[in-house]
């Protein structure tokens, strides 16, 4: 990381809508892989890709929450992303 400061990152509160658009779109794609004919997913590992991809989306739920609420007084964080 060359010269890069703080200054480029984006903040918490920037990350939230980025964070909720991707849970969005992996929404939009277990939909449509679940639309899919039973024959096209017959075999091909659809049940743990699906399996991964809802892992993703409530992940990307939980941090769009966790980022756009992190400052708020009295806001109880998800035990997951503490330290």
């Amino acid at each position: 990381m060359e010269n890069e400061t703080t200054e480029n990152w984006p903040t918490l509160a920037e990350l939230a809508p980025m964070y909720r658009e991707n849970a969005r779109l992996l929404g939009e794609r277990i939909r449509l892989l679940r639309s899919l004919p039973p024959e096209e997913t017959a075999g091909s590992g659809m049940v743990r890709r699906l399996q991964l991809l809802e892992a993703m989306r409530r992940e990307a739920r939980e941090l769009s929450v966790l980022t756009a609420r992190y400052y708020e007084r009295g806001y109880v964080r998800n035990a997951k992303y503490t330290v």
